[in-house]
């Protein structure tokens, strides 16, 4: 049998398991057009996304800048999923996901440096204000992937993780998130627009996530591996790799950047475009946000965002 005919056995029987004619599959194929890079990436879609609120050239970077960063936020909530829905995990998928991952936040990190060194400071200034009160604080993705990453007592704000009923209702729990700390008064519950606004767009959604991946987050998948494969090195520095580079480097990258285009002559800074005090809650030393506590040592824990900056010691 010729490679074509087995070719079209195979499509024979595609087609008929599913009550479909290949005939007429074929003929469908015959009268399609050639398919283009274009069409397939829709490149001029992608590309009529980029709308401008004021005429300032650099306001451009700023807006293509974030797209790619959701666009890496989505690449790594795919391979997250893939890791959170398989029940035949093994050490050496799990390990290769976790680096895939953590090479799109070296992207991320690294690539601050078009925002530190790709706009203008006097245009920033000036476009900024017109994205009021908007911020990256508001990137559903990005409070997804910590979601789908570890378990919810990890986010909790670092005040009440000690004290917090680990069996609250899942909307207790995200009230008390550790990010609410950016636009909301825990004496008196009142949350600014940047929040409210947030929250009235995304709550719903957020709270079905947290129920989804509460048993399936990376790291209660780790936990679920049997004991033996939970000692495996190379997995180990790959969570180690990951918690590192998402709630240390990136972070740092992140406040390092902000900082440059918020600090006045005085020495103070501005507040974010949402009003945020993003000081509070951004910095690692001050939230410990960790996805995988359990994987570092005690020394570790306890200068963490203080001595790790830099980087940390592989297993």
């Amino acid at each position: 049998m010729s490679k074509r005919e087995k070719l079209l056995e195979q499509l024979e029987a595609k087609f008929s398991a599913t009550g479909q004619d290949l005939d007429t599959h074929l003929e469908g194929l015959l009268a399609a057009n050639y398919i283009t890079y274009w069409d397939y990436i829709k490149t001029d879609a992608l590309l009529s996304l980029q709308q401008q609120r004021t005429s300032y050239p650099d306001e451009m970077v700023f807006i293509m800048y974030h797209q790619v960063n959701e666009l890496l936020f989505k690449m790594m909530l795919w391979e997250i999923e893939q890791v959170s829905k398989n029940e035949n995990l093994t050490v050496d998928f799990f390990a290769e996901k976790l680096y895939r991952v953590s090479r799109y936040v070296d992207v991320l990190a690294s690539s601050f440096e078009v925002m530190g060194d790709g706009m203008s400071m006097d245009q920033y200034q000036k476009f900024r204000h017109t994205l009021t009160p908007a911020s990256g604080f508001q990137s559903a993705q990005y409070r997804k992937i910590e979601f789908a990453s570890t378990e919810l007592i990890n986010l909790i704000d670092n005040r009440y993780r000690a004290t917090i009923d680990r069996n609250t209702p899942y909307s207790h729990a995200f009230e008390h998130l550790y990010w609410q700390a950016a636009g909301k008064d825990f004496a008196t519950g009142k949350k600014n627009m940047l929040l409210t606004n947030f929250e009235d767009k995304y709550s719903k959604d957020f709270l079905r996530f947290m129920k989804e991946y509460n048993e399936t987050n990376l790291w209660s998948k780790f936990k679920s591996l049997p004991e033996d494969t939970r000692s495996d090195v190379k997995l180990l520095n790959a969570m180690r790799h990951y918690d590192h580079t998402m709630n240390v480097r990136w972070v740092m990258a992140h406040y390092t950047a902000a900082g440059k285009y918020l600090a006045k002559p005085d020495g103070s800074v501005e507040e974010a475009t949402g009003g945020s005090d993003w000081r509070k809650y951004m910095l690692p030393k001050y939230q410990k946000r960790i996805f995988f506590p359990e994987l570092w040592s005690q020394n570790e824990l306890d200068n963490w965002g203080i001595d790790n900056l830099e980087g940390y010691t592989q297993l």
